[in-house]
């Protein structure tokens, strides 16, 4: 949502070298989607500040993949997983408030929206998912 494509490689580089600290220290966790038929990269999941009572969902999926189900899938899946194997009771889903596919992910997991806030891109709408306990497609 706020992130950036990285300016070159060695920037990129050292973002997802950075991942694999904080999944190694537990605390986010960036899973890789990708198709299962042909293995092709679609994006990423991530689970952010697992230590809070909350933590963060979030979703990128490269454009000429977008509506095909695929970012919910990723994201029921990373709900459900910290669910059970975390005990995750709830998350949280930034969205910018324009981004109606992303607002119809959070809401078909029973997110409801908690809080309203202006980024330096856009105006984001934060919503409240329930732990999800079985995969509800």
């Amino acid at each position: 949502m706020s992130w950036e494509p990285p300016a070159n490689r060695e920037t990129f580089d050292r973002i997802w070298q950075g991942w694999l600290l904080t999944i190694a220290e537990g605390t986010d966790f960036t899973f890789a989607i990708r198709q299962k038929a042909t293995g092709n990269f679609l994006g990423l999941a991530g689970l952010h500040g697992v230590t809070s009572t909350s933590a963060e969902l979030g979703i990128w999926i490269r454009e000429d993949f977008h509506a095909q189900g695929f970012g919910r899938e990723a994201v029921a899946l990373v709900a459900m997983w910290a669910s059970l194997a975390l005990g995750s009771e709830s998350f949280t889903y930034p969205v910018a408030e324009e981004n109606g596919s992303s607002r119809r992910i959070a809401e078909s997991l029973g997110g409801v929206i908690v809080e309203r806030r202006e980024t330096p891109k856009f105006m984001s709408v934060i919503y409240r998912i329930p732990k999800q306990s079985t995969r509800g497609e």
